[in-house]
C-alpha cells in the first residue's frame, strides 16, 4: 500500500488536506480583502481577531472598510501579493507582521501608488488584526 493510502487508511491528514485546512496568512488575508472589494463587510468582519471584534463593532468595521472598496470601484477589484514582511516595534511597540497586496491594473508602477495592507498579530495567527490603505 502506498504510504498516502496508509495514512488515508489509518486516518491521519494527507499534506494536501493539511494545506486545506490551515490556510497561510497570504491566503487569509487576500479573503478578507477580496470579501471587502465585494463589499461583504460581515464576511471580512468574521475573519477579524477576537479582541478586534469585541471593540469594534460591524457598522464602525463597514465604515473602516468603505476606502478600500472605493479604491477597488476605481481600480477594479484584481488584487496581487505584493509584499509580504515584519515591521519591527520599537522599545514599547510590538512586532506587526502584515501582507500587502496591489490592484492587478497597478502592476505597471514601481512601486505601486495604493497598497492595501492585512495585519496579524504574529507569524502563526490567521485572524486580522488590522488593515488600511498605505499611498506611495
Amino acid at each position: 500500500m502506498p504510504l498516502a493510502g496508509l495514512a488515508l487508511a489509518a486516518g491521519w491528514p494527507t499534506d494536501a488536506q493539511r494545506t486545506l485546512a490551515a490556510p497561510t496568512q497570504a491566503q487569509v488575508a487576500n479573503r478578507f480583502l477580496r470579501e471587502i472589494l465585494r463589499a461583504d463587510y460581515p464576511a471580512a468582519y468574521r475573519r477579524l481577531a477576537p479582541e478586534v471584534q469585541a471593540t469594534v463593532r460591524l457598522p464602525t468595521f463597514a465604515a473602516a472598510a468603505r476606502p478600500l472598496w472605493q479604491q477597488g470601484q476605481a481600480r477594479g477589484p484584481a488584487i496581487t501579493l505584493y509584499q509580504i514582511g515584519a515591521r519591527l516595534g520599537g522599545e514599547h511597540s510590538r512586532n506587526q507582521w502584515f501582507c500587502r497586496f496591489a490592484f492587478a491594473r497597478d502592476s505597471v508602477h514601481r512601486p505601486p501608488p495604493v497598497l492595501l495592507e492585512v495585519t496579524f498579530r504574529d507569524t502563526t495567527a490567521r485572524a486580522v488584526l488590522g488593515f488600511g490603505l498605505r499611498r506611495r
